[in-house]
Formats: structure tokens, sequence, C-alpha cells
């Protein structure tokens, strides 16, 4: 059997079904529809949604990094992480904040903190799902999960997790925060609440209330997919508020990709291309600012 096709309002649907109201028994009827069978519809599925086996671009056990599960102090209690570092690094090392999507804290998002680490960063993987037990196996179990968080207490967790690394004896005191998804907009969360953010890099990230822009004290990169209508509606209040509050920020719109293009465990979403050259911005970027 051929791959089958996938569209984009099948990648609309499955947005939709993923951070916002729509129930799986009803995703399934309405892409069976658009698929034009059962069969294909299940055989989409698993080509929209990330798949945890795809391999990690750094592996684990990878000996250019040294990478351990931690806890740190939250807002209100023990927050679990999974920090990487380069391994054999000499000297304090530029710090940043992982954070993960509406999936919690799995092995793509750990991979990326081994990607970080890498590139010379000390690079701390966040489960903010800590406050509920901490990221399930089951992805359904851990997207519904999110519901139930404190926004409040999730962005104090977000800034513990500023103070924590400032005072770490490895850094260098500067700490940045990159976040995808659902992390994308906490990690625009952060930087208006927390003055000691140096810089903050937003992938497709939901944006904070114009007024509060006005808050913001770190530099902003801010990374766009233009086929991503819900999350791209947001644009020009937040640019508007940027610019009028003088904020230091570079934002750029990846046509043709689509929202979560930077998660290669997503065979219809991830775009190589827009990815990396994401990828290549966010890394130049947190080198400039957090040296």
């Amino acid at each position: 059997m051929d791959d089958p096709k996938i569209t984009p309002e099948m990648i609309r649907l499955y947005d939709e079904y993923t951070h916002l109201t729509l129930d799986r028994r009803g995703f399934m009827a309405k892409l069976t529809k658009l698929a034009g069978s059962s069969a294909a519809a299940a055989a989409i599925v698993p080509l929209i949604a990330a798949d945890p086996a795809r391999a990690a671009i750094v592996a684990p056990g990878d000996p250019r990094v040294k990478a351990e599960k931690i806890t740190f102090p939250g807002a209100k209690g023990s927050m679990k992480a999974y920090l990487a570092l380069p391994a054999g690094a000499s000297g304090r090392l530029p710090a940043v904040i992982v954070i993960h999507e509406n999936r919690g804290l799995n092995a793509h998002i750990e991979d990326i903190a081994r990607r970080l680490a890498t590139e010379g960063f000390a690079a701390l993987a966040v489960d903010f799902l800590s406050p509920l037990g901490g990221t399930p196996a089951d992805e359904d179990k851990a997207r519904e999960m999110f519901t139930k968080l404190d926004q409040a207490e999730t962005v104090a967790n977000a800034v513990a997790a500023v103070a924590f690394l400032r005072k770490d004896a490895r850094t260098n005191g500067k700490v940045g925060a990159v976040g995808f998804c659902w992390g994308g907009g906490l990690v625009n969360q952060l930087a208006v609440h927390s003055p000691d953010l140096a810089a903050g890099v937003a992938y497709y990230g939901m944006q904070p209330a114009a007024a509060d822009v006005v808050r913001i004290k770190a530099k902003l990169l801010l990374h766009y997919a233009g086929l991503d209508e819900r999350i791209d509606a947001g644009i020009p209040a937040f640019e508007k508020a940027l610019n009028a509050a003088g904020v230091d920020y570079q934002l750029y719109m990846y046509e043709g990709a689509n929202h979560a293009f930077n998660n290669d465990t997503s065979a219809a979403r991830y775009d190589k291309e827009a990815a990396e050259l994401a990828w290549s911005r966010t890394i130049a970027f947190l080198k400039q600012d957090l040296a």
C-alpha cells in the first residue's frame, strides 16, 4: 500500500485535536471523511503524530554529551528535569532552558537538550508536568494533563528554572530559553515574568497579551510557520506591542511550513529545510546573547 496523501486540512484537523477541543472520536470521524476510509485514516495518524521510535539526532550515550536526570526547586515543590552538558567542558557555560510541546518531557525534547550541549550550552529540559507527577509514557494522557496545570504556577516554575541555572556553578549566569509549540508560548510568558532571562527563542508559540509585552527585557527570536493560521493570527498585535515597547527581537516566517515543523519525529509536519535554517539561527542567536 502506498503512503496515503496527507493534505493541509488533515494537519489542521490534527492541530485542532491536539490543541483545542476536538476529542479523539470526533477527530477520527472527521479524518475518515477526509481520507475516504477508516483504514486510510488509521494509516495517516502515525504520519502526522510524533513517532518516539524515530532516531535521535544526538543519540543517548553520545560521548560528546554528559546527561543526567535531576530535580531542582520549583515554585511549590521539586521539578524534574534532564540536564545535558558538553562532555569534558571546562569553564562556566551559557545555559538554556528547553521547554517541551504539549506532550511533556519526552525523548525528542531530551534530544534537543543534547543537541544544545554539543553546541557548548548547559541545557536543562524541564518537565513542566512535574506538579502532576511528571510526564507519562502515554502521549494522549500527557496531553490531557496540560489542561490541569495551573498557569500561574507553571510560569513560576519556569522563572524558578532561570534562578536555578543562574546560580549553578557550572554556568556563566546567563540564561536563555527555547520552546516549541506549548513551550514556545511559555518562553514568551517567561520573557514577560523573568527580568533575568537574557534570551528567548519561541518556535510557533502563543503570544502574550499585548499589555504585558512592555515587561519584556530579554532579546527574542521568534519562529513561525506560514501554514499555522491559528498561531499566526496573533502576530500583528504582538509585533505592534514589541515595537512600541522597544523590545529587541527578530521574527522569521517559514513559508509553506506547518506548525511543529521542527519536530523531526513527525513525518508529515517536519520540514527539513525550515528546521535546519531555524536551528542555525537559534544557535547563532543564543551564542551571541549568552556568551
